[in-house]
């Protein structure tokens, strides 16, 4: 029987691991990126992998947070209004989607999903003796007011109805918990399922691995146009030329919206810039991940030093560093970590990267409507880490055209069409 072939168009964790299960599952790939695979948005992320994060961006109250939070330039979000028809569109429909109900109906998903995950993580590290600094500690919501801690807390049950374990600790107990580092906060919330890892560890095994299997890398290919005919993708051309498959990924993050235009697929998305900073000789140093939560930092240990990531500028899809968001990153780190202080982190290099929003709060995944050898394979927001490994696995059932073990029809690509 002739090997089929797959062509994965992205280099970051998504399409790194949609490629190693198209691999695993017999499809002779090649991945193709317009940059070199060592950047990205996936190298610089925060490296946590989270099923306590069940509730999608778009929620009750965000918009109402997201207003107060508007006109403060510290602030850890924000919307660059050079308002056009595809902002309006996607703020509308982002509207429309913060309820009750859509929380209710996308948790169950999102939970299974980051839990998917986390076991495939650990099968590949196991399976192919890749180093990537798993940790399966956990994660701590720390909360600086008594109002925040109780908005938190009021989660644990609907966790705990997820299958998750979560509890509500004092600061002595969160402290207990993990001595690394000195808390001045109310308390946190503590999430065991969760777990972290160093994403620049694991893009760099994944790469090697998935080279040593025969899997072919083309760098610096930028997609100019595709060529159809009737129902299917013929070729994908890019300037290294053109490339022809029996299935066709496209795992483009921020930009992938602007591709499925070109294919007639309303796919609505907003890139959503952050920043992270690595500070590789901390002077104190926790052993559980955790979020800052009213700044929203996430901090991390890493096998390269301890990482502080944040804020969410929707619209700017350039690599500018605000400078005054990312000292609102520093101002805050000290307010929960008193042994930290703003200078630790003003000389430290910036990464910023661009995250792929969908206005649901829920990624793309599956063939459009208009396609039988297309999938998308995008819109993960800041959960791109946290949810790669289940996403390419699901991707290798759909290429291969294997039922589905969960029904994933909120993810549908079409469901803006």
């Amino acid at each position: 029987m002739k090997t089929k072939k797959a062509l994965v168009v992205g280099g970051g964790i998504i399409g790194m691991c949609s490629a190693y299960f198209l691999n695993k599952n017999g499809f002779e790939v090649t991945v193709v990126d317009k940059g070199d695979f060592q950047h990205g948005c996936s190298h610089g992320n925060a490296g946590m992998v989270v099923p306590s994060h069940f509730v999608p961006l778009a929620a009750p109250g965000v918009i109402r947070q997201g207003l107060r939070w508007m006109f403060n330039p510290k602030s850890p979000f924000h919307i660059s209004f050079h308002l056009n028809r595809d902002m309006i569109s996607w703020i509308w429909k982002f509207y429309l989607a913060a309820n009750k109900k859509h929380v209710a109906r996308s948790a169950p998903l999102l939970s299974w999903f980051n839990l998917t995950s986390k076991l495939l993580y650990e099968e590949m590290a196991i399976e192919e003796s890749l180093e990537f600094g798993l940790q399966k500690k956990g994660l701590l919501m720390h909360c600086k007011t008594n109002k925040v801690l109780n908005e938190e807390a009021a989660l644990v049950a609907t966790a705990r109805e997820l299958g998750l374990q979560a509890e509500v600790l004092s600061r002595d107990e969160a402290e207990k918990l993990d001595p690394g580092v000195r808390l001045d906060t109310a308390g946190a919330v503590y999430y065991a399922m969760d777990a972290f890892l160093t994403p620049q560890l694991l893009m760099t095994a994944l790469y090697k691995t998935l080279n040593s299997r025969g899997v072919s890398f083309v760098p610096f290919s930028q997609i100019t146009s595709f060529s159809k005919k009737d129902d299917k993708i013929i070729s994908i051309n890019t300037g290294s030329g053109s490339f022809v498959a029996d299935e066709y990924i496209l795992a483009t993050g921020s930009w992938s919206g602007v591709l499925a235009r070109q294919l007639s697929v309303n796919l609505p998305m907003m890139a959503g810039k952050g920043y992270s900073v690595l500070l590789p000789q901390p002077k104190a140093c926790p052993n559980i991940c955790s979020i800052l939560t009213e700044a929203r930092v996430a901090v991390t240990p890493m096998e390269t030093g301890l990482s502080f990531a944040g804020t969410l500028e929707l619209g700017e899809v350039n690599d500018h560093v605000n400078k005054k968001r990312l000292s609102g990153i520093f101002h805050s780190i000290p307010q929960y970590f008193p042994e930290f202080e703003v200078a630790d982190f003003e000389e430290l290099p910036v990464w910023t990267g661009l995250r792929p929003c969908s206005p649901d709060g829920l990624p793309y995944i599956g063939r459009p409507n208009n396609f039988k050898n297309l999938i998308f394979a995008t819109g993960h927001a800041m959960m791109g880490l946290s949810l790669g490994p289940a996403t390419g696995y699901l991707v290798a059932q759909i290429a291969g055209n294997e039922d589905m073990e969960r029904d994933i029809s909120l993810l549908h690509p079409s469901r803006y069409d």
